[in-house]
């Protein structure tokens, strides 16, 4: 669907399609483990969150050089352009490449190729968040963040995603109040397999804006009614949930009675090449299956805009939501 949307929950390491990982491959002499890409596109089944995180740190050896995260980049931004997507706030994971002997440079710059012309390029404002590992130490949290210094007029804010249960948000308290202390925004998963308990420390311990997933907090009245008082944008991510077995079936997605309930929702597509569609590929899944009407599903673009951080471009985000409004659904 091309509806006009903010993307702000995708992982740019997640848009790695089989063809470009065979290609990168090939590139930098790495041999993958699977003789082609239907082979490779095969093992794109998980049955949980660590087993899609597996596979997802396994093909980051393909990623070397700039030239690598800029073709990377540009291959997200010219798919998401293709599905309506006007604006994208793109997660990366620094510490998935460091720890494998890769410079935090190298990262960055080989993104910014791409997101730095992006909107002369592909018709797409973006802005990028520097995730922490919350299966790492809070301790390389911090060098993180400190080894991302030189880098801070390009990113906007920082995130926390990684295997969730066991790794409360609390572990990473005093980097985020680094972070704040940095200007950075701050947006972290939680609630997807984790508690609800690990969207509130979300909200009150690490003082984040958004938080990514945050499903599970239907499972708590007084959590729900906090967050529609608040008005905390929730990236709500589908097909991921479905692929990663959180929801059984997309018509047992709760997303229709979190914006019966007055919640702040987005809709978006994490990992795309692993689960299964782009952001416009989410909207026709939730159109179709979930029975959205016309005025939902405009009502989930304009929160894209709405809860994007655009607050040093107010007139971008006014004209984003202006083709909101003026959109036909055909």
């Amino acid at each position: 669907m091309s509806v006009p949307k903010a993307e702000l929950h995708l992982h740019i390491e997640g848009t790695l399609e089989p063809e470009l990982a065979f290609e990168l491959a090939d590139r930098n002499r790495v041999e993958l483990p699977y003789a082609d890409t239907e082979e490779l596109r095969k093992a794109y089944q998980f049955e949980d969150l660590q087993s899609f995180l597996n596979l997802y740190y396994e093909l980051m050896a393909v990623l070397r050089t700039e030239r690598d995260f800029e073709d990377l980049a540009n291959a997200y931004l010219a798919r998401a352009a293709a599905q309506g997507v006007r604006h994208a706030e793109i997660f990366f994971d620094p510490q998935a490449h460091t720890k494998r002997g890769l410079e935090l440079g190298t990262v960055v710059e080989g993104l910014w190729r791409a997101l730095g012309s992006s909107e002369a390029n592909h018709g797409v404002s973006t802005r990028l968040i520097m995730c922490f590992l919350r299966d790492d130490s809070a301790e390389s949290a911090m060098e993180t963040l400190r080894a991302a210094e030189p880098y801070l007029d390009r990113i906007t804010g920082v995130g926390l995603d990684s295997a969730e249960v066991g790794h409360p948000p609390v572990k990473f308290r005093e980097v985020y109040e680094a972070a704040a202390a940095l200007g950075l925004r701050r947006v972290a998963h939680a609630g997807e397999e984790g508690p609800p308990a690990y969207i509130t420390e979300a909200l009150d311990v690490l003082g984040v804006e958004r938080v990514d997933h945050g499903l599970r907090c239907m499972e708590d009245p007084a959590l729900v009614e906090r967050l529609v008082r608040e008005r905390v944008p929730l990236t709500l991510c589908p097909l991921s949930n479905v692929r990663l077995r959180t929801v059984d079936v997309l018509a047992e997605h709760p997303l229709p009675a979190m914006l019966d309930a007055g919640l702040m929702c987005t809709v978006n597509s994490d990992d795309p090449a692993y689960f299964g569609g782009y952001a416009g590929d989410n909207f026709d899944a939730v159109r179709q299956t979930l029975g959205l009407t016309d005025e939902r599903l405009r009502e989930l673009a304009r929160n894209s805009f709405l809860a994007s951080f655009l607050e040093d471009d107010e007139e971008l985000r006014g004209q984003y939501l202006a083709e909101v409004e003026a959109y036909e659904f055909g």
